[in-house]
């Protein structure tokens, strides 16, 4: 990750462009629980003019599993990479490649949900395993302790990510840099310039991505360092963005401010 100073929300390039958006603290508030998030009608109806505006070139990339993607906004279904990339939606509408959830995986998860106590949400989301601790800050440190220590009696291939209010489990090729570059040899995508928004340091792998094939990285209320070269400071301000960017003919004027 960078530390060099990160710039406001830049124009949208002239030309055509592909657009990969996260979710969860980005197009949504966090909740303390991750069905209690809220989907509300402008949005519903911002991302159709967003797909229509990047000629279909658009996809949601995101750690949640594709299933949980299209309860929350439907009646739509979009392209989208769950679960960071071990699920793959290419068409929208269209078919899912779908993940299993491995034996040892589901025996680790009744071991936490024994473990641990209090407002933990033990998510299991086939070969990724996803603590919440966002409803009691306190039992983070317990959770990534009893994770980690899983590592050793675990099959090679595994790692450990540690997010802004929980930790999760998951394969080594679990990258959500990887399901952009697959986008991109998409025809939808292919010879667009990649715009990705997300706001975790599990969105860093992604800002590397696009950062590397020359495309637009936006780190939403940056928590310190990140790869993203460009910064808006909330959800609402990435709303207003995608916004401007969804009525635009050609290019955006920047409506963000400098982050801290």
């Amino acid at each position: 990750m960078s530390g060099s100073p990160n710039l406001p929300a830049p124009t949208m390039p002239q030309g055509r462009w592909a657009l990969f958006l996260d979710i969860d603290g980005t197009l949504l508030e966090h909740a303390a629980h991750p069905d209690a998030v809220v989907v509300g009608d402008e949005l519903r109806a911002l991302l159709p003019r967003l797909e229509a505006r990047a000629g279909g070139a658009l996809a949601f990339i995101t750690g949640r599993s594709i299933a949980a993607v299209d309860h929350l906004f439907r009646p739509l279904k979009l392209r989208a990479a769950g679960l960071y990339g071990l699920e793959h939606r290419l068409e929208p509408d269209g078919p899912v490649e779908a993940a299993d959830e491995p034996a040892d995986i589901a025996a680790l998860a009744r071991e936490l949900e024994a473990e641990l106590s209090g407002n933990v949400y033990i998510e299991r989301k086939g070969p990724i395993l996803a603590v919440h601790t966002r409803a009691a800050p306190q039992l983070l440190q317990r959770a990534t302790q009893l994770v980690e220590q899983a590592l050793d009696r675990l099959p090679g291939g595994y790692r450990v990510l540690a997010g802004n209010a929980g930790v999760e489990l998951m394969p080594l090729e679990a990258a959500k840099g990887a399901a952009i570059r697959r986008f991109m040899l998409e025809s939808a995508f292919a010879g667009r310039r990649p715009i990705f928004l997300g706001d975790d340091t599990s969105d860093e792998n992604g800002f590397d991505a696009i950062n590397e094939i020359d495309g637009v990285s936006v780190r939403i209320k940056p928590r310190g360092p990140t790869a993203a070269r460009y910064v808006l400071a909330d959800v609402s301000e990435a709303l207003a963005w995608l916004d401007v960017v969804s009525r635009s003919a050609e290019r955006v004027v920047d409506p963000a401010t400098p982050a801290k």
